[in-house]
């Protein structure tokens, strides 16, 4: 399992130093949620953000877009510092058209769907992108109760990936412990997102190799 740690729950007054911590604690990569006020109840950073903090690790920054009309900010992230791109399908764009927009940047796509989403939706682009990401909390705010149910999602894309032959990668974002996350590895997810359990860890080293060993 590789861990996302998700800076939402981070000390904002010092972000950069939240995401050199967590760089050193042994995350695979840095989550930064992106929100507009809009596609969620809740407004978080933009491109400035993270051009400022990118010198602070050097692992990948997997940012997921939570906006509307991502297809407008593709470039601006990926000039920022985005490795991995990830937007929703329910966010009103033409999904091949966004897919194909992402990967014109030279940035690896991902597409996400939230808890009422069908998995279909997600299902016949899986050749086409790097990171499929089922929501198991209602996106926009940490700190949630995991949804277990949405791991039924979970086990149809990794049967699909599977039946195949994709590299797709598998992520899922919300209410991750270590508890959750084994749940999550059983049914195949490859990256779990976690933000609270790790930045209001007293032991963030130790809360991200639990997460990882499940």
């Amino acid at each position: 399992m590789k861990v996302a740690a998700s800076v939402l729950a981070s000390d904002f007054s010092k972000l950069g130093d939240e995401v050199e911590r967590v760089s050193r604690s042994g995350a695979d990569f840095v989550h930064i949620d992106v929100m507009d006020g809009v596609f969620v109840r809740n407004i978080t950073m933009g491109p400035a953000i993270i051009r400022a903090i990118r010198p602070c690790a050097s692992i990948p920054f997997d940012v997921h877009l939570m906006i509307t009309e991502p297809s407008r900010y593709f470039a601006d992230f990926a000039e920022a510092g985005a490795d991995i791109i990830t937007f929703h399908a329910e966010a009103g764009s033409n999904l091949l058209s966004a897919i194909n927009a992402v990967k014109s940047t030279g940035k690896k796509v991902g597409v996400a769907i939230k808890p009422a989403t069908m998995v279909d939706e997600l299902l016949e682009y899986l050749p086409m992108i790097d990171l499929a990401v089922v929501m198991t909390v209602e996106p926009g705010f940490g700190g949630q109760p995991f949804m277990p149910e949405m791991m039924s999602k979970v086990r149809a894309l990794r049967e699909e990936v599977c039946k195949q032959g994709l590299k797709t990668l598998i992520e899922v974002d919300g209410g991750i412990t270590k508890e959750t996350a084994k749940m999550a590895a059983q049914s195949g997810a490859d990256i779990c997102v976690a933000g609270t359990s790790i930045f209001k860890s007293s032991d963030m080293k130790r809360a991200i190799a639990e997460i990882k060993g499940v």
